[in-house]
């Protein structure tokens, strides 16, 4: 088959996420079946506006935020390229509304439904409200009159539900959980008890709130650190290390930024507790991978780590804004060796659940069975 993949960020892509790192993992899957692949993505500076990268064609035009949707129209319209049997429409706040103008065979992918995120946007004041306001009143109208007849593939328990509420027929919904990438890895724990946020560092990720709950560890216990591990916008992240130096614990706090799979899960071995109070998740795949190394998570009882933490087996989570609640835990569990270790030989249990291997053959069996005709044979 010929497959066509829209999806607003990609590859190589500075501001990527794991939900693009998942589209591309169903990708190189495909790939490896015998299918062909185009990813058409965003445009990012210095990036090639086309090349191909294990298997897959990516073509790059117009930017994440303004231009890649409109772009995608056009080239698909009018650009030179082959006839695709099934187009993948990639929702990421917005989806490509390939409805109005793809009438071959779609798989819509969603990881989340972004309904309350749509406040927490990155423009600033009052800019802001336009995103907040515009995508809170038509996003389930999107879903209601557009996708209602297209199959869709998704990666929680939790955004299925969010889709059937807004009348996407439970039928067209598969649920696909993400794989992971574990590497070998043996580290001890860190002799200061470590706490990690792993992630993007936007207020819809939490980060503010694992800063906060920190600092409550840190008024009671003098040997912890905290470890922060990922990209963000550079004003933001001024203003990250202005509430650190508020509470006077520069000391205790260090930034990593981006770092490559390998340091990964070298910091998540050597942390004690994993903390990830998301207000909202696809599937959360950081979860899975801080389980991998016998890690712990500590967040919020929401969509997505419901289904990807095991309440009281892998990790603990909370009514969303029970800062003191996690803090709590963490401290108790630092000093309950006992518990700690059934938890951490829960998390390596439950991680061995989830593979790439078995994710794209299910995905692959989607295609096959929900999608393509009798004539397709995916292998």
């Amino acid at each position: 088959m010929d497959i066509l993949i829209f999806s607003w960020r990609g590859p190589g892509h500075p501001l990527a996420g794991g939900a693009e790192q998942v589209t591309f993992e169903h990708a190189k899957g495909w790939v490896k079946a015998g299918n062909t692949v185009t990813l058409f993505t965003s445009a990012f500076k210095n990036g090639k506006s086309e090349e191909a990268i294990d298997g897959i064609r990516i073509v790059r035009r117009g930017f994440d935020v303004f231009g890649v949707h409109l772009f995608a129209f056009i080239w698909y319209l009018f650009g030179n390229h082959e006839s695709f049997d099934l187009v993948v429409d990639q929702f990421h706040g917005i989806p490509f509304f390939t409805p109005f103008y793809v009438s071959t065979k779609k798989l819509a992918f969603i990881h989340e439904v972004t309904k309350e995120v749509w406040w927490l946007n990155p423009w600033p004041k009052p800019f802001n409200l336009i995103p907040a306001v515009i995508g809170t009143i038509f996003e389930r109208f999107i879903f209601t009159l557009l996708y209602r007849s297209v199959p869709f593939m998704t990666v929680s328990e939790s955004t299925k539900k969010d889709l059937i509420a807004w009348k996407i027929p439970e039928k067209n919904i598969t649920v696909i959980h993400n794989g992971f990438h574990t590497l070998k890895v043996n580290f001890s724990k860190e002799y200061k008890n470590t706490l990690i946020h792993l992630g993007a560092l936007t207020k819809d990720k939490g980060i503010e709130d694992s800063i906060e709950v920190f600092n409550l560890i840190n008024q009671k216990y003098s040997n912890w650190q905290f470890w922060i591990v990922g990209k963000g916008e550079p004003n933001y992240l001024s203003y990250l290390k202005e509430k650190i130096k508020r509470f006077h614990m520069e000391s205790k706090v260090k930034f990593f930024g981006y770092v490559d799979q390998k340091k990964k899960f070298e910091l998540l071995s050597k942390s004690c507790f994993l903390i990830n109070p998301s207000i909202r998740e696809g599937w959360g795949l950081v979860n899975i991978e801080a389980n991998s190394v016998g890690t712990p998570v500590v967040g919020y009882k929401v969509p997505g780590m419901i289904d990807s933490v095991q309440d009281g087996k892998t990790g603990y989570l909370f009514a969303k804004g029970d800062i003191s609640g996690i803090a709590e835990k963490v401290c108790d569990l630092s000093k309950d060796n006992k518990t700690y270790d059934r938890l951490s030989e829960e998390c390596i249990l439950w991680s061995k659940k989830f593979t790439w291997d078995k994710a794209s053959k299910m995905s692959l069996k989607l295609i096959n069975k929900s999608i393509i005709a009798s004539n397709y044979v995916v292998r």
